[in-house]
């Protein structure tokens, strides 16, 4: 079926959309914003029916506190089940925003497992939200914290952390229950990480500066296979992993952005990211029927920025730069 993305562009969001990856034989088409009516908020969040796995970006920001982009994390759903990449700030609420706008099983008690892509502070300050939030809103069951080396650690200094208000709502006038507090961290390796439920989760390695492990994921179901990069450079597993997958989510920087940093910080930024132009070429050989933009460094350009770069770069195959609670 036809990759569908479920809240039209409106605002500073645009879209190429063409069928293929190579060169087109026709110009690419820009749908502007301002030919587009504004979506209800149930619009904007339906979940498609075509398909047995549902992907919602619940923040598709970067440590820069933009409100209209909430920290890095994403759902996928399938068979009811979710499974969180990342806990940026605001994914709980971006979890309950989505609910109400009829992403049903975006329910508090069913957010009950993450898988960490690395353990920068933007892709885990709402690691303590995810922790406690939902067990104060009725789940019960501990959440499941799977990533890289140093999670255990992290998890362990959160209870810590958090010690008093635990006791105070386990020993209090609260009636919670008594099991959903906790966190069980797992530490993975590349490869199958979690299989069940007709979901298996593949991480694998890729480069982000100076961290000695940080993970993308591979989640395929009968039906769909979604791989989301995390935070690297242009690595060839990306490419090994999609290979005609149905949506690649991808980190970017705009091309145009990065000439006007600092030399300081250009040297960070291409030894930790991918620029639009990287991007295009790994998408040629990767193939995704749909490639969806997060995690976007703007530096003055804009969503269509973004897309008309990477369509400079050569790439005209369907692409999306994704904003919070789009879902596809």
């Amino acid at each position: 079926m036809p990759e569908k993305r479920m809240r039209p562009a409106v605002g500073a969001a645009m879209a190429i959309a063409l069928s293929g990856c190579g060169p087109a034989a026709t110009p690419p088409v820009v749908v502007p914003p301002s030919s587009r009516s504004a979506p209800s908020a149930a619009e904007r969040a339906a979940p498609p029916s075509t398909t047995d796995a549902t992907l919602v970006m619940l923040g598709t920001g970067t440590p820069n506190p933009d409100p209209d982009h909430s920290g890095p994390a994403l759902a996928i759903i399938a068979r009811g089940k979710v499974y969180l990449v990342d806990a940026g700030a605001g994914v709980v609420r971006r979890a309950a925003a989505a609910q109400k706008a009829g992403v049903k099983e975006l329910t508090m008690p069913a957010l009950d497992r993450v898988f960490l892509t690395h353990l920068h502070s933007d892709h885990t300050i709402g690691l303590p939200d995810l922790m406690l939030t939902p067990w104060v809103l009725d789940r019960t069951e501990p959440l499941t914290v799977y990533g890289p080396p140093g999670t255990n650690a992290m998890v362990e200094n959160l209870e810590k952390a958090y010690a008093a208000d635990i006791d105070d709502r386990l020993h209090g006038l609260e009636p919670i229950n008594r099991t959903g507090w906790q966190a069980k961290a797992v530490e993975i390796a590349p490869g199958v990480v979690y299989r069940g439920d007709g979901m298996t989760i593949t991480a694998f390695a890729v480069q982000h500066a100076n961290w000695a492990h940080a993970y993308g994921y591979t989640f395929q179901t009968t039906q769909r296979r979604i791989v989301v990069s995390g935070d690297t450079v242009p690595v060839e597993e990306v490419v090994r992993q999609c290979n005609g997958c149905d949506v690649l989510v991808h980190e970017v920087y705009s091309t145009a952005g990065f000439a006007r940093r600092t030399k300081d910080w250009q040297a960070y930024h291409a030894g930790a990211h991918t620029s639009t132009a990287q991007l295009a070429q790994l998408a040629l050989r990767a193939r995704p029927k749909l490639l969806v933009l997060y995690h976007q460094l703007y530096w003055g350009s804009s969503d269509a920025d973004l897309l008309r770069e990477i369509q400079a770069a050569g790439y005209h195959g369907k692409v999306v730069s994704a904003r919070d609670l789009d879902v596809f």
